[in-house]
């Protein structure tokens, strides 16, 4: 017993002795290891990889293909072929508009790629307009490795919201939907897509600014700003906060390289979701009304309307016959309320009567002649502007045109001086307006006749026209009138 008991005994202090030695060899390695800022750095780490790996399967590549049919034009007013490189305008600056002959129709395959994300297990998936509108094929590549080809359920050019589906078999990977509402400036979030072609990119950064509503890429935008990575090709997938919800859709980049400088605009999802919601239930986007052109109140404008601060939009032209109008708004008034809400701007106000469901009572509080009135308003559906699948009714739908306001930063951007007329922002190919020679940058500066500096004027003076149009237009350089038969 004697010997056993010593036996154990030097084996137990062998032990203590070995694990005296290992330590006095690595605690300086277990020191670091239990600091709590690494605990903390390192938790985070990995919550941001939890957050990934439940994302990413619902995450699609999204590759399109569609046939272009381009053709050449007499005149200074001519447009470019795709590959016809002394047709850019960099170069007409220095050598003048080419005059050549007519030249041929012909047909390419234009092919691009982009993200989105599966949103409901019946396979639809919400992208961005710019990424699938008017393809001609389109393939969804998913996460496991499995490719289909996708139909268009709708899209929406004013908001660049589309909505795509595929059949799948079993149930699909859906990314939960947050409220974009709650986004607070400085949050993480997750930008997840297909950069380039390469699938399944990750990239962070934070919330930088929310309301970007003045950018000129649509005409609906209440942008989310961030500074995580967005490049080409990562439009349409989903920017995500640290819970794993997408709280907006990626769709464009401020550059001035083509690539990543740090400023990404991520759609709303609250605005997405309304959109969608439309597109699959009715197939078009129906949009509310107000008759009412709007313009921001700065310090010289709230002082001539008695306001002690700049607050409000000012309501500056009241339509006849408009839902404004019986509703009792004048020129003049300041809106400083929708329903309760206050009016943080024109773009904001904008938004939210665009998204009110026509048939709507909308209370407005507005201050007139320095008294505050509220008035009940019954939103009206906007005319002209109905969308299904993607395309535009009415007179533009006939002309082949697409417009846009012309913003202080477009006016910029292409040469022209604000409040110079209304921006041509696409034109159908073989359409009556491309046979007359014009092109996306041009802009409309009259409508028979009548000065225009609003889309909302053009489409009154356009609505007149019976036989013909009249157009005035100008590149920056030349100027000349088109005539356009509508028969």
């Amino acid at each position: 017993m004697a010997y056993r008991d010593t036996h154990k005994g030097l084996a137990l202090l062998y032990c203590l002795l070995s694990i005296f030695i290992l330590s006095a060899f690595y605690s300086p390695v277990s020191a670091k290891t239990l600091d709590p800022d690494i605990i903390l750095l390192d938790r985070t780490a990995k919550a941001f990889a939890k957050v990934v790996q439940k994302a990413r399967p619902a995450v699609v590549f999204i590759k399109v293909e569609k046939t272009i049919e381009s053709r050449g034009t007499q005149g200074p007013f001519n447009f470019m072929e795709p590959f016809d490189f002394f047709n850019d305008p960099f170069f007409e600056r220095f050598f003048g508009p080419r005059y050549h002959r007519p030249q041929p129709k012909r047909k390419f395959k234009q092919r691009g790629q982009g993200s989105g994300f599966i949103v409901d297990k019946r396979g639809y998936i919400l992208t961005n307009n710019h990424v699938v509108g008017d393809a001609d094929l389109i393939e969804v590549k998913l996460f496991d490795g499995r490719e289909f080809k996708a139909k268009v359920v709708g899209t929406d050019p004013q908001s660049d919201v589309a909505v795509i589906k595929i059949d799948a078999d079993d149930d699909l990977p859906v990314l939960p939907l947050g409220d974009s509402d709650k986004v607070k400036v400085g949050e993480w979030v997750i930008a997840v897509g297909n950069p380039f072609g390469l699938s399944e990119t990750v990239t962070v950064g934070v919330v930088s600014a929310k309301g970007r509503n003045r950018i000129g890429i649509n005409d609906y935008e209440d942008f989310i700003q961030t500074d995580a990575a967005i490049n080409p090709g990562n439009s349409g997938g989903p920017l995500i906060n640290i819970r794993g919800e997408a709280i907006g859709m990626n769709t464009a980049i401020f550059s001035r390289s083509g690539g990543y400088m740090g400023i990404g605009f991520a759609i709303p999802i609250n605005m997405a979701k309304a959109v969608m919601k439309q597109l699959i239930e009715k197939g078009k986007v129906v949009r509310g009304w107000l008759g009412v052109v709007i313009q921001e109140v700065d310090e010289d404008l709230a002082k001539s309307f008695g306001l002690e601060k700049p607050e409000g939009v000012l309501v500056a032209e009241v339509s006849e016959d408009s839902p404004a109008k019986r509703g009792g708004l004048k020129q003049g008034d300041i809106i400083l309320q929708l329903n309760g809400q206050k009016v943080k701007d024109a773009g904001e106000l904008r938004n939210k009567i665009a998204l009110t469901p026509p048939g709507t009572r909308v209370r407005l509080l507005v201050l007139r002649d320095g008294e505050k009135k509220l008035l009940v308003v019954k939103i009206g559906e906007k005319p002209g502007e109905t969308t299904v699948a993607g395309v535009r009714k009415g007179i533009l739908k006939k002309l082949g045109l697409s417009l846009q306001d012309l913003t202080p930063e477009l006016a910029e951007q292409f040469g022209y001086k604000e409040g110079q007329g209304v921006l041509v922002s696409e034109v159908e190919p073989g359409s009556p307006a491309e046979s007359a020679g014009i092109r996306a940058g041009y802009l409309i500066e009259e409508v028979n006749r009548i000065r225009v500096k609003t889309v909302a004027q053009c489409m009154n003076a356009l609505r007149k026209s019976k036989h013909r149009v009249l157009l005035r237009l100008t590149d920056g350089q030349f100027t000349r009138y088109v005539v356009i038969r509508l028969e």
